[in-house]
């Protein structure tokens, strides 16, 4: 073993070990915490598949996504999934750094008007994120909140050219088509 292989291995242990404390200090904090936080933080933590949403009921559905150069993707889905998971599942770049916890707008998409009034009205929540969303316009939601019913089968979105995010540096695109 040369040293670099040493010092690489040593750098994965330090970050396990200070990653097993956190979540133990964490999941201490949060036994301590009112109902409210706790909700909130398991909200946050929430992995793909966990969280409503990432795991549709099987029957298919159609989106059609809309890149910022023009470029349309229509890809498939399954009805109960948010277009967050979808565009995710089918490698269209739609960031989602919260990862559907609704505490971002990066997964802001822009809703062909011909399905947005089949859409049900924004959460509060959901409101108070689009306020921070790069390009708003009057049919802008969060992808995490669409969620694939039979009427919106075939919806057609648009993603914006930018996103609004603090931790950009952190996210890898992946290209649309790509698996």
């Amino acid at each position: 073993w040369g040293l670099s292989s040493i010092r690489v291995n040593f750098q994965r242990f330090l970050s396990l070990t200070m990653l097993r404390a956190a979540l133990s200090l964490a999941a201490a904090r949060r036994s301590a915490c009112s109902p409210a936080i706790q909700t909130l933080f398991t909200r946050a933590t929430a992995r793909h598949g966990s969280d409503p949403g990432w795991k549709g009921d099987g029957r298919p559905c159609n989106v059609t996504f809309v890149t910022p150069e023009g470029e349309e993707f229509a890809v498939k889905g399954e009805m109960g999934q948010h277009l967050l998971a979808i565009a995710h599942d089918n490698g269209i770049d739609l960031e989602g750094a919260c990862e559907a916890a609704l505490a971002c707008s990066t997964c802001h998409v822009i809703v062909d008007e011909a399905f947005f009034d089949k859409l049900p009205n924004p959460k509060d929540e959901e409101e108070d994120m689009l306020d921070l969303a790069f390009g708003l316009t009057d049919t802008s939601r969060l992808g995490c909140q669409i969620f694939m019913s039979a009427e919106l089968d075939g919806i057609r979105v648009k993603i914006p050219s930018a996103t609004r995010n603090f931790q950009v540096e952190t996210f890898v695109p992946k290209k649309a088509g790509a698996a």
